[in-house]
């Protein structure tokens, strides 16, 4: 089993990740468990894919059964990233059932998530196949599982954009509002933070060209909510369009808002570089995995 982890994630911080998803399940003991099984009763168990999907936290789980109880063993069969059809065996787990059976909820809520999150990433990026863009996350993840659920984006085939508030600057509508403009807001933060890139929101084209007179300052542009739906129910992308032949390359360009299975290869035509979407990670649809046990 690899032990490979992204960049922002260490073998101790999922440790310490996953020792508090236990503590919150198991609180002061699985009284279930310990009431109706001793010690002595071993078994195995199968984890099993209920759905198609792309399965993730492979390695995950097997860190969590681990923690619970280090004789419990893992053998699987597939990897983080292997797409899989519904109904297959991903792999068996054999020990002590009570430590099993402790460890069952948070082993299959946490993969349940991220195969969640890697499926939908995955119809994403291949519905965009054929265009340069790549599909980008965001900081919409649940509190307390951002690193889970951007690995998962990762498996799933996509990108990560920050991890948080500390290792890149986003200036978004607000923060420009507050110091009176785009280009200001630029030439403020590059100022204090020369070696930082730099990311900025722009709604109009107005902001466009503002952006523009600061172009050599920043890193991706952030088109927000310039392709929408018409009331006749058409997907409009012409103002994202007009905006990214007016930047003509000078600036690297995102995609904001409203991206979904249908609307991402009408964005990605327009020729941005990236498509953020929140939806893999806010919304996602859990996939179905089960455990099923087998006393010896």
């Amino acid at each position: 089993m690899s032990s490979c982890f992204p960049d922002y994630l260490s073998s101790e911080s999922l440790k310490n990740i996953l020792q508090d998803a236990l503590d919150e399940d198991i609180g002061s003991g699985d009284i279930t468990s310990e009431t109706l099984l001793s010690d002595d009763d071993q078994g195995d168990a199968k984890i099993i894919m209920r759905e198609d999907g792309v399965v993730a936290g492979i390695i995950v789980a097997q860190h969590i059964f681990k923690l619970v109880d280090q004789s419990i063993e893992c053998q699987w069969v597939f990897a983080d990233g292997d797409s899989l059809h519904a109904n297959t065996d991903i792999g068996s787990i054999s020990g002590p059932l009570r430590s099993i059976l402790t460890a069952e909820r948070v082993c299959l809520n946490v993969m349940q998530r991220m195969s969640g999150i890697a499926t939908f990433t995955a119809q994403i990026v291949e519905s965009i196949q054929g265009f340069p863009a790549r599909i980008r996350d965001t900081r919409k993840t649940s509190p307390g599982l951002r690193l889970l659920d951007k690995w998962s984006v990762l498996i799933g085939g996509g990108t990560n954009h920050r991890i948080g508030l500390f290792d890149r600057i986003l200036i978004k509508d607000n923060h420009i509002e507050v110091v009176g403009g785009l280009a200001a807001s630029v030439q403020k933060a590059s100022s204090k933070m020369p070696d930082c890139k730099i990311d900025v929101e722009a709604q109009t084209m107005a902001d466009v060209n503002e952006a523009l007179s600061v172009a050599h300052l920043i890193d991706v542009l952030l088109l927000d909510n310039m392709a929408v739906y018409q009331s006749n129910g058409s997907f409009d992308t012409s103002l994202l369009q007009k905006a990214v032949d007016r930047i003509d390359g000078k600036i690297h360009t995102e995609a904001t808002g409203g991206i979904t299975l249908d609307t991402a290869p009408l964005i990605a035509a327009t020729g941005v570089d990236y498509l953020s979407c929140g939806a893999l990670t806010h919304s996602v649809d859990a996939i179905d995995i089960s455990l099923s046990v087998n006393p010896l």
